[in-house]
């Protein structure tokens, strides 16, 4: 088991997701920007090797603008040696990586340039994966979409979508449950027609299931992914006291966490911390794993 958080490290002073208005673009700032973004990653990463969190999701805005039609910067050749560089690194550390790309890349959309525009979207995150020469078990997720009034054609809509996606694509691709529209059950269904692996959000599970507790939830999924994925991913959430459902916690529950990691004993699986404190929450989370003995 790895375990880590997404995109942001709130102790280092340092974010590698700086991104500007569109109006204001340019080469110079598309090389500021990405040559900042790209020395912060790095020193995230040395601060998660240094803590053994191992498990990290990259920002979508690592490279401003990647996939827009403004973007004309051959941006991919100009830092070649840097990411070069950091997939060294990942790959020395045997860190886990995974992106996660906005809630605007719905391949089941009944809107024939969203799709296109979010297959652009996904090849720009493949690409990044790439370009650091990393294998196929970093993975990029995404959630099935929207309904659009009508579930079975939106999935059916997903699945001849997928169907032709790039290899480029469907090499990295996974999708996720959700809290309101697409059960673990919904997903089996897809992956049961696509191969695609499923990964499991405990917490969306919590919200909307089919009465499956986690752990028959995880054994289920764990047979969606093959040898080259690499072991399961989970998302880890619980519910922020006070606000609406399917709110993301600010902190930690532990004992919630606990409960996790008890249910699911012997079973081995990496585990992203979508906590909004980041690295604070990753690293009690920490503690207590280590306890357990699940590294």
């Amino acid at each position: 088991m790895k375990i880590g958080y997404p995109c942001i490290n709130r102790s280092i002073g340092c974010t590698a997701n700086t991104t500007f208005r569109l109006a204001s673009y340019s080469e110079a700032i598309m090389i500021e920007k990405i040559t900042n973004n790209l020395n912060c990653l790095k020193k995230i990463l040395e601060y998660n090797v240094r803590h053994n969190l191992l498990f990290f999701r990259i920002s979508s805005d690592l490279i401003p603008f990647a996939s827009h039609p403004v973007c004309s910067f051959a941006w991919q050749d100009y830092f070649r040696e840097k990411f070069t560089e950091i997939g060294n690194f990942i790959k020395a550390h045997e860190i886990r990586i995974s992106m996660h790309p906005d809630q605007f890349v719905l391949i089941n959309s009944p809107n024939e340039e969203i799709v296109r525009k979010s297959i652009l979207e996904l090849k720009y995150h493949c690409h990044i994966l790439n370009l650091m020469n990393l294998d196929n078990s970093a993975k990029v997720q995404i959630h099935v979409g929207g309904v659009y009034g009508d579930k079975e054609s939106a999935i059916n809509r997903f699945i001849n979508n997928y169907n032709i996606l790039p290899k480029l694509i469907k090499s990295r691709l996974v999708i996720e449950n959700d809290e309101r529209l697409y059960s673990l059950k919904d997903c089996l269904d897809i992956s049961e027609k696509t191969s695609v692996p499923i990964l499991f959000d405990s917490f969306h599970h919590s919200c909307l299931n089919n009465g499956e507790n986690a752990r028959e939830a995880i054994t289920i999924v764990q047979k969606t992914w093959e040898t080259d994925d690499g072991i399961l991913m989970v998302d880890y959430s619980s519910q922020e006291p006070g606000e609406k459902k399917g709110k993301h916690a600010e902190h930690i529950d532990i004992e919630n966490f606990k409960k996790l990691i008890d249910d699911t004993n012997n079973l081995d699986f990496d585990i992203m911390l979508e906590i909004k404190n980041k690295e604070k929450s990753a690293l009690e989370a920490l503690k207590l794993i280590n306890k357990c003995s699940r590294l």
